[in-house]
């Protein structure tokens, strides 16, 4: 398995963090990338027209894009606990919480090409207001329907929420999303101890 990847890219992380949990890591190869969304990395769009990381080879010059895809991908490797549970309402749930993790992520990516790419001049105020409000609405419906899911389980929804939280601290570190979330707070930090978690901090 070879690895188009960004050291600061949350959808990679995920990707680490499920290879990590399931002891695959040491089977991937890192290929470097300089995925932009403005200056394309001509060397990922061979491979997937899109430009983005991450993007798997496997079987040769197979491709594997998105994040989702290549995570359950790495899952598919191994004869371990799965990190996608394969039916049940134990696997819609890992699903729905992966996307309402990838959502507030796609938020904060959105928010940080508007406040740091465009001309400042040129910023829509209102546009990321209402990205902003996204983030705080998923952090919202953590606490409320998916704290207990949080604290109890392993799964591809659990990896993807804190992936999405640890990149908030590295390009939103002001933005106070622990007040009002207690129990997702608290299962932040209880989940950042794990070895899978502090082999993959975000850099960048």
């Amino acid at each position: 398995m070879k690895l188009f990847y960004s050291a600061a890219s949350p959808y990679v992380r995920k990707v680490l963090v499920v290879a990590h949990e399931t002891g695959l890591a040491d089977r991937i190869e890192f290929l470097d990338a300089a995925a932009n969304p403005v200056k394309r990395d001509t060397a990922i769009v061979r491979h997937n027209p899109l430009g983005k990381v991450p993007t798997m080879l496997v079987d040769g010059d197979t491709a594997l894009y998105d994040s989702r895809v290549i995570a359950e991908y790495v899952d598919a490797q191994h004869d371990g606990q799965r990190m996608f549970p394969a039916e049940g309402e134990a696997r819609w749930a890992a699903l729905t919480l992966q996307a309402l993790a990838d959502g507030l992520l796609d938020a904060a990516l959105l928010v940080r090409y508007e406040t740091m790419m465009r001309p400042k001049e040129f910023v829509w105020s209102d546009w990321v207001d209402g990205q902003m409000a996204k983030i705080d609405s998923a952090f919202d419906e953590m606490e409320k329907t998916w704290a207990g899911h949080l604290e109890t389980r392993l799964d591809i929804g659990t990896i993807a929420v804190a992936s999405a939280i640890g990149y908030l601290g590295l390009r939103f570190a002001d933005h106070d999303w622990r007040s009002g979330h207690p129990r997702v707070s608290a299962w932040y930090d209880s989940f950042c101890e794990r070895p899978s978690m502090q082999a993959t901090q975000p850099k960048g």
